[in-house]
């Protein structure tokens, strides 16, 4: 058996469950980078889904007032058009010989002028309506740019980090390999069954007598020797390797520290 080898604030006797813990969290380390390096493509569509919502609603507002511009247009040559017959029936009243033409012609008129009127109405609703597709595009247009800056801004901060993550894999594949050549080979042959078939996760500290991954408690004595951390014990539920993790000590006013209950 390998002598006592310190681990933070307590000791830890068996020098390969010391190790062992160290793996575990170089290995969950490389995992959480990969996990995160594989989120890169579902994240740059997201990022593409911003611009293109945004860029979508400057084309919708655009089109709505080019729509309103067109339709002001057709009313427009609508208006001059029944101007030209009022124009038309005004000439045309000067010329009438009798009271009954003549009074047909002023409902012409009149008719003509309510068509005017009426169309003129929808003129000056389209020119109200189209003022505000103006500002509408206008203010969409300025968060398409605010979007695209904050896009770059985020593409050029996850490129970063993608960097960061690749290079921190390498560095924890470099630091297993290393800490793995100073673990025993049978020890080791366990930590890798049991982190084969629990998703990567081959060490759980015990805590208040409960396996903190499975939750199951542990049996007295089993939970004893735990805590002397001094052999390899696996979890009756999920077989992982098990270790205990003193609480830190509670200073007294005096100063002097004391076991933390």
């Amino acid at each position: 058996m390998a002598g006592p080898v310190s681990a933070g604030p307590f000791l830890f006797v068996n020098a390969n469950l010391e190790r062992l813990i160290a793996l575990q969290r170089l290995d969950s380390a490389a995992e959480d980078a990969r996990r995160r390096l594989a989120e890169e493509p579902e994240r740059t569509k997201t990022l593409d889904g911003r611009l293109e919502a945004a860029r979508q609603r400057v084309a919708t507002a655009k089109a709505r007032s080019t729509d309103n511009q067109s339709v002001r247009r057709a009313f427009e040559k609508d208006v001059a058009v029944h101007q030209g017959r009022l124009s038309k029936f005004r000439d045309q009243l000067m010329e009438v010989k009798t009271n009954v033409e003549y009074q047909a012609m002023q409902k012409e008129i009149e008719f003509a002028q309510s068509e005017v009127k009426a169309i003129e109405d929808k003129v000056l609703e389209r020119m109200i309506e189209g003022d505000e597709l103006t500002a509408t595009v206008k203010r969409v247009e300025t968060e398409l740019a605010t979007e695209q800056k904050a896009v770059e801004a985020e593409r050029r901060a996850m490129a970063a980090e993608l960097a960061e993550l690749k290079a921190s894999v390498e560095r924890l594949g470099g630091e297993r390999t290393e800490l793995v050549r100073a673990i025993d080979p049978q020890a080791l042959a366990v930590f890798e069954l049991v982190a084969g078939r629990r998703n990567g996760v081959a060490v759980a500290e015990a805590r208040d007598g409960i396996c903190s991954i499975c939750h199951v408690r542990l049996r007295p004595q089993v939970f004893n020797t735990v805590r002397r951390n001094d052999q390899l014990i696996q979890c009756d539920t999920c077989n992982r390797i098990l270790y205990f993790s003193p609480a830190a000590p509670v200073a007294t006013p005096d100063g002097v520290s004391q076991p933390a209950q």
